[in-house]
């Protein structure tokens, strides 16, 4: 079925791509640089997906993310995860009520910083499993259960989870289990010298600008929908399962997966990285996704999915490396 069949007409499909163009762009206004960490971040967006973000402090994680929720103009929290945080400080507690007129106590259920559209989850691995668990739950199954009863949680709703990769003591990496989770993985690196010069010159000057709306959470919600229709031949459907299924190393034919891969991506990285796919045309203004989208998707999606092995690590061979190697060693048919 296309998308024309899917009872879009051109008309619509033109101004909702015009909003996606607003929005990077209200976002560039406030982000000096990162063009592909704000790319990915929209395309997680326009996914429905969360994203894990992991780079060293004073890179703007917590400002791209705030920004995205103004330009979106969709309620924002942030998080400070901590060893003593608790799953009712993520998700809510119940609080013993009394009616002063009548005497009549009763529970009420209290909501938690995760009930809001935007969700900053700043350090996810200092928190303890089950508080990590807890936020996880609640991104999968898009509500809270608690003491029976389900609340469900507002939509659009998106969690940006940051991990800081240079402390490790004292911290709860997250389960493979649990990073599958995650729609994309987004490395932030350093700026370059003229970008970070721009960024110290705005940052200490009066009068730092923040995002302008460029759409609502409505619109969102229909670009998500218009995600769902992009058209994906059969070719390319089964190019981006062949790579999935190449990351594995009992199936694959690649060496550097043999040699460095301790366990590859399972079925849900194929949904992921043909949605991004998806998502990513799109972005480019384009109704049907190309080889280049899924190439383009291929690190995000499986970064954090691919697992290297011992000998990998040892080696000091990344997963990028990896992936790169799968990339040249599988070819569309």
């Amino acid at each position: 079925m296309t998308v024309a069949e899917s009872g879009w007409s051109e008309n619509e499909i033109g101004v909702l791509h015009a909003k996606v163009k607003a929005l990077k762009a209200s976002m560039g206004r406030v982000i000096i640089g990162q063009e592909s960490v704000i790319d990915s971040l929209v395309i997680c967006l326009l996914s429905g997906g969360h994203a894990l973000v992991e780079g060293v402090p004073g890179l703007g994680k917590t400002l791209l993310v705030k920004s995205l929720a103004q330009a979106t103009d969709m309620e924002f929290r942030r998080v400070q995860f901590t060893p003593d945080l608790m799953p009712s400080d993520i998700v809510g507690t119940e609080i013993l009520e009394e009616d002063h007129a009548t005497g009549k106590r009763e529970f009420r259920f209290q909501q938690g910083p995760v009930f809001t559209q935007v969700l900053l989850a700043d350090e996810i691995n200092r928190a303890p499993p089950k508080t990590q668990s807890a936020l996880l739950e609640a991104m999968q199954e898009r509500s809270v259960t608690f003491a029976g009863r389900t609340h469900k949680l507002p939509r659009p709703f998106f969690v940006l989870a940051t991990q800081n990769p240079i402390e490790q003591a004292g911290t709860y990496p997250l389960p493979e289990a649990q990073l599958d989770r995650f729609l994309l993985h987004i490395d932030v690196g350093y700026p370059s010298e003229d970008e970070e010069i721009a960024m110290v010159s705005a940052t200490t000057h009066a009068g730092l600008k923040d995002a302008e709306p460029a759409m609502d959470a409505e619109t969102l919600l229909r670009l998500q929908a218009l995600v769902r229709d992009i058209e994906i031949g059969e070719h390319l459907l089964r190019y981006a399962t062949r790579l999935v299924r190449a990351t594995r190393p009992r199936e694959t034919t690649v060496d550097a997966v043999k040699k460095h891969v301790g366990w590859g991506a399972g079925p849900r990285a194929g949904q992921a990285l043909v949605l991004a796919a998806k998502a990513r045309a799109l972005m480019q203004g384009r109704l049907a996704v190309t080889r280049e989208d899924i190439v383009y998707m291929l690190l995000p999606v499986l970064a954090h999915r691919v697992l290297r092995n011992f000998e990998a690590e040892a080696d000091g061979i990344a997963i990028a490396d990896i992936l790169a190697a799968l990339r040249d060693a599988i070819k569309p048919e």
